[in-house]
């Protein structure tokens, strides 16, 4: 342990701040939403917590995660392949029931890829060639595939696409080639081309690779109309509420859709539509602003980290907030489908909220130790 008093000047304390203005957002979105006050109590102790856990993350130098960075990979693996042996939960092998809690082992396994494919990519960084053949590429490809696949599989496709978000930021970093970046987009563009083929032609084939309710999603995200008061109510409902905030919203006492339940998950997935109902154009606005900050401000970290392997980090977790932000905001207003994506700091949930704070602690702990480091 070494948190010497030096290493907390140079704590970004903006950072700190901008994570409370979110907890009280989060408690805010959860006790206007149909869940009450009684969640929100709880989400707030989950953020007691974690402002713990994020400390706790400060006090180790964290060349201690570069080399114990393959072991949590490994013990990730290990809980992933593990969770198919327990009960489903909401159709999806996702959770570990401990009694008290649900913890959701895809949750830590993101932090553990990203300290992977760092350490992977920071080994390999002084190499100008180090992604000049395509092939060079597979390494890192299959760190993150591993673990997507995985995940595929429960099945959490939600989860699954922030991994791809993940490893976008950290190949744009580490310097990937434009025309391999084109061939990837060739190939996710070959993909969905062959996929709308079977559709036409073999559709049975079709839905035994897509699972009928993600093509139901796709379905009613295009158009809700079509069933309005069945597959395509949530989305219709969290459009009508977000509308009916109009600028400065009703107020958090006062009874809304989302307080009377018509917005589903309104204290998870669909908090944003809680929050925009309540408290307008204004509160949506500035919550989104303090995003922008949060990312922002990890971008100067990842830019003034004195090594690769804090970059490359710090980038992983950026392009992991980015996504999941503007997947869980887009989708509540019909730019995006629905997933079952939480949005970071908001949404009620404690394995979640636990392991943000987590990632915050490491990328707090690279902007506070800017001497120049060794790896072995």
């Amino acid at each position: 342990m070494d948190l010497e008093k030096r290493y907390l000047k140079t704590l970004d304390w903006t950072i700190i701040l901008i994570l409370a203005g979110l907890g009280v957002f989060s408690y805010l979105g959860i006790s206007g939403s149909a869940a009450g006050v009684d969640k929100a109590y709880q989400q707030a102790l989950w953020y007691v917590i974690g402002f713990i856990v994020l400390g706790v993350m400060l006090l180790f130098d964290y060349r201690l995660f570069h080399n114990m960075s393959y072991v949590f990979y490994v013990i990730g693996l290990i809980l992933l392949i593990g969770v198919f042996e327990t009960k489903p939960i909401n159709n999806t092998t996702s959770w570990y029931d401990l009694g008290p809690i649900l913890f959701q082992p895809s949750e830590p396994m993101k932090l553990f890829t990203i300290l992977t494919v760092a350490r992977y990519m920071a080994k390999r960084a002084e190499d100008p060639d180090r992604f000049y053949y395509f092939y060079k590429l597979i390494p890192v490809a299959a760190l993150v595939g591993v673990p997507l696949l995985l995940i595929l599989i429960q099945p959490d496709l939600g989860t699954a696409m922030v991994f791809t978000g993940m490893l976008t930021t950290m190949l744009i970093i580490g310097g990937i080639r434009l025309k391999h970046a084109l061939y990837l987009i060739g190939m996710i563009g070959s993909f969905f081309g062959a996929m709308t083929l079977v559709y036409e032609f073999k559709q049975d084939l079709f839905f035994k690779i897509i699972k009928p309710y993600q093509w139901d999603r796709i379905v009613y995200w295009m158009d809700p109309d079509i069933d309005a008061m069945g597959k395509g109510f949530q989305l219709k409902q969290a459009l009508i509420a977000i509308g009916s905030g109009q600028l400065f919203g009703k107020g958090i006492d006062t009874p809304t859709q989302a307080s009377f339940g018509w917005v589903p998950v309104g204290e998870s997935d669909f908090i944003f539509t809680v929050i925009a109902e309540k408290l307008g154009f204004v509160g949506a606005g500035l919550l989104m602003i303090l995003f922008f900050f949060l990312i922002y401000r990890m971008i100067r970290i990842a830019m003034e980290a004195k090594d690769p392997f804090g970059s490359y980090v710090v980038a992983g977790v950026v392009g992991m907030l980015t996504f999941q932000v503007f997947e869980n905001i887009g989708m509540t207003i019909q730019l995006m489908p629905i997933t079952g994506i939480p949005l970071p700091f908001i949404s009620y949930g404690g394995s979640s909220l636990i392991t943000n704070f987590l990632i915050m602690g490491v990328v707090l702990n690279i902007g506070m130790r800017k001497d120049k480091l060794r790896f072995d």
